[in-house]
Protein backbone atom coordinates (compact mmCIF):
# COMPACT_ATOMS: atom_id res chain seq x y z
CA UNK A 1 0.00 0.00 0.00
CA UNK A 2 1.03 3.64 -0.48
CA UNK A 3 1.86 5.55 2.35
CA UNK A 4 -0.17 8.67 1.96
CA UNK A 5 2.33 11.19 2.53
CA UNK A 6 -0.20 14.48 1.98
CA UNK A 7 -2.34 13.32 4.74
CA UNK A 8 -5.50 13.60 2.63
CA UNK A 9 -7.93 12.51 5.29
CA UNK A 10 -6.35 15.20 7.83
CA UNK A 11 -6.75 18.25 4.72
CA UNK A 12 -10.60 17.35 4.51
CA UNK A 13 -11.36 16.97 8.48
CA UNK A 14 -10.36 19.91 9.16
CA UNK A 15 -11.60 21.72 5.92
CA UNK A 16 -15.05 20.33 7.29
CA UNK A 17 -14.11 21.76 10.44
CA UNK A 18 -13.88 25.30 8.64
CA UNK A 19 -17.46 24.77 7.68
CA UNK A 20 -18.58 24.45 11.17
CA UNK A 21 -15.96 27.21 12.21
CA UNK A 22 -17.84 29.20 9.23
CA UNK A 23 -21.37 28.92 10.41
CA UNK A 24 -20.40 29.59 14.23
CA UNK A 25 -18.63 32.75 12.68
CA UNK A 26 -21.91 33.73 11.32
CA UNK A 27 -24.12 32.34 13.84
CA UNK A 28 -21.78 34.99 16.28
CA UNK A 29 -22.10 37.54 13.95
CA UNK A 30 -25.90 37.85 12.55
CA UNK A 31 -27.50 35.10 14.68
CA UNK A 32 -29.20 32.29 13.22
CA UNK A 33 -31.21 32.55 9.93
CA UNK A 34 -34.59 31.12 9.62
CA UNK A 35 -35.22 27.96 11.65
CA UNK A 36 -31.77 27.16 11.50
CA UNK A 37 -30.28 25.67 14.56
CA UNK A 38 -27.40 23.14 15.54
CA UNK A 39 -26.80 20.25 17.47
CA UNK A 40 -23.05 19.70 18.69
CA UNK A 41 -21.69 16.52 20.00
CA UNK A 42 -18.48 16.82 21.72
CA UNK A 43 -16.24 14.72 24.06
CA UNK A 44 -16.35 16.59 27.00
CA UNK A 45 -13.04 15.35 27.75
CA UNK A 46 -10.81 16.56 25.23
CA UNK A 47 -8.23 18.38 25.60
CA UNK A 48 -9.44 22.45 26.03
CA UNK A 49 -12.72 21.73 26.61
CA UNK A 50 -13.82 23.95 29.44
CA UNK A 51 -16.98 22.43 31.40
CA UNK A 52 -17.94 23.06 35.08
CA UNK A 53 -17.83 19.97 37.60
CA UNK A 54 -20.95 20.12 37.73
CA UNK A 55 -21.40 19.53 33.85
CA UNK A 56 -18.76 17.02 33.49
CA UNK A 57 -20.01 15.18 36.40
CA UNK A 58 -22.93 14.60 34.55
CA UNK A 59 -21.52 14.42 30.82
CA UNK A 60 -18.04 12.29 31.76
CA UNK A 61 -17.60 11.21 28.17
CA UNK A 62 -19.52 13.10 25.68
CA UNK A 63 -21.74 15.97 25.51
CA UNK A 64 -24.41 17.46 23.17
CA UNK A 65 -25.64 21.26 22.87
CA UNK A 66 -27.97 22.88 20.86
CA UNK A 67 -27.24 26.23 19.82
CA UNK A 68 -31.36 27.21 19.31
CA UNK A 69 -33.04 29.92 21.60
CA UNK A 70 -31.44 30.18 24.57
CA UNK A 71 -27.88 30.78 23.83
CA UNK A 72 -25.57 33.98 24.47
CA UNK A 73 -22.03 35.16 23.70
CA UNK A 74 -21.44 33.20 20.95
CA UNK A 75 -17.52 33.65 20.36
CA UNK A 76 -15.70 31.83 17.74
CA UNK A 77 -11.69 31.67 17.58
CA UNK A 78 -10.09 29.89 14.85
CA UNK A 79 -9.65 26.48 16.99
CA UNK A 80 -12.51 26.76 19.35
CA UNK A 81 -15.57 28.23 20.24
CA UNK A 82 -17.17 29.44 23.39
CA UNK A 83 -20.85 30.05 24.51
CA UNK A 84 -23.23 31.16 27.06
CA UNK A 85 -25.65 28.52 27.70
CA UNK A 86 -28.58 27.19 30.62
CA UNK A 87 -28.49 23.90 32.37
CA UNK A 88 -31.49 23.18 34.60
CA UNK A 89 -31.83 26.96 35.05
CA UNK A 90 -27.94 27.38 35.72
CA UNK A 91 -26.06 30.12 33.33
CA UNK A 92 -22.70 27.93 32.40
CA UNK A 93 -19.57 29.06 29.72
CA UNK A 94 -18.00 26.45 27.40
CA UNK A 95 -15.66 26.32 25.48
CA UNK A 96 -15.30 23.49 22.67
CA UNK A 97 -12.21 23.12 20.90
CA UNK A 98 -13.06 22.24 17.08
CA UNK A 99 -10.83 19.25 17.30
CA UNK A 100 -13.22 17.58 20.24
CA UNK A 101 -16.22 17.82 18.24
CA UNK A 102 -17.58 14.88 17.02
CA UNK A 103 -20.84 15.68 14.90
CA UNK A 104 -22.87 18.61 14.02
CA UNK A 105 -26.41 18.75 12.72
CA UNK A 106 -28.49 21.22 11.68
CA UNK A 107 -32.03 19.59 11.25
CA UNK A 108 -33.77 22.89 9.56
CA UNK A 109 -31.60 21.53 6.53
CA UNK A 110 -31.36 18.03 7.40
CA UNK A 111 -27.34 18.65 7.34
CA UNK A 112 -24.98 16.80 9.54
CA UNK A 113 -21.12 16.38 9.97
CA UNK A 114 -19.43 13.76 11.90
CA UNK A 115 -15.39 13.44 12.65
CA UNK A 116 -13.16 11.25 13.93
CA UNK A 117 -11.70 12.17 17.08
CA UNK A 118 -7.84 13.83 16.15
CA UNK A 119 -5.11 13.21 18.77
CA UNK A 120 -5.82 16.12 20.55
CA UNK A 121 -9.71 15.42 21.26
CA UNK A 122 -9.19 11.47 21.93
CA UNK A 123 -9.22 10.71 25.68
CA UNK A 124 -5.07 9.22 26.45
CA UNK A 125 -6.43 5.87 26.50
CA UNK A 126 -7.24 6.13 22.85
CA UNK A 127 -4.41 7.99 21.39
CA UNK A 128 -2.91 4.64 20.15
CA UNK A 129 -5.93 3.66 18.07
CA UNK A 130 -5.79 4.64 13.82
CA UNK A 131 -7.77 7.79 13.03
CA UNK A 132 -10.06 7.38 10.08
CA UNK A 133 -10.98 10.12 7.61
CA UNK A 134 -13.88 12.25 8.42
CA UNK A 135 -17.84 11.64 6.93
CA UNK A 136 -19.87 14.08 5.58
CA UNK A 137 -23.75 13.25 5.26
CA UNK A 138 -27.29 15.34 4.69
CA UNK A 139 -28.83 12.90 6.87
CA UNK A 140 -28.40 12.86 10.86
CA UNK A 141 -25.60 11.12 12.60
CA UNK A 142 -27.29 10.15 15.77
CA UNK A 143 -30.20 10.73 17.41
CA UNK A 144 -30.43 13.80 19.49
CA UNK A 145 -30.05 13.45 23.74
CA UNK A 146 -33.32 13.15 25.45
CA UNK A 147 -35.52 16.51 26.05
CA UNK A 148 -34.40 16.81 30.01
CA UNK A 149 -30.44 16.87 28.65
CA UNK A 150 -31.19 20.20 26.20
CA UNK A 151 -30.04 23.01 27.18
CA UNK A 152 -32.89 24.52 24.62
CA UNK A 153 -36.33 23.64 23.17
CA UNK A 154 -35.76 21.86 19.94
CA UNK A 155 -37.87 20.18 17.38
CA UNK A 156 -37.28 16.31 16.57
CA UNK A 157 -35.01 16.46 13.48
CA UNK A 158 -36.40 14.59 10.73
CA UNK A 159 -35.91 10.93 10.21
CA UNK A 160 -33.83 9.97 6.96
CA UNK A 161 -35.28 9.16 3.69
CA UNK A 162 -34.50 5.82 2.56
CA UNK A 163 -31.67 5.25 0.48
CA UNK A 164 -29.58 7.90 1.74
CA UNK A 165 -25.88 6.82 3.10
CA UNK A 166 -23.19 8.36 4.78
CA UNK A 167 -20.11 8.34 2.54
CA UNK A 168 -16.79 7.82 4.33
CA UNK A 169 -13.87 9.58 2.49
CA UNK A 170 -11.94 6.10 3.30
CA UNK A 171 -13.80 4.35 0.32
CA UNK A 172 -12.00 6.44 -2.51
CA UNK A 173 -8.73 5.63 -1.37
CA UNK A 174 -6.43 3.07 -3.78
CA UNK A 175 -5.78 0.12 -1.57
Amino acid sequence: MTTDHIRYDVLARDALRGVLRKVLSDAAAHGLPGEHHFFITFISTAEGVKLSPRLLAQYPEEMTIILQHQFWDLVVHEDRFEVGLSFGGIPERLAVPFSAIKSFFDPSVQFGLQFEPSDAAEPPAAKNLPAAAPAASSQPLAAPPAADEQPAEAEEPAKPSEGAEVVRLDRFRKK
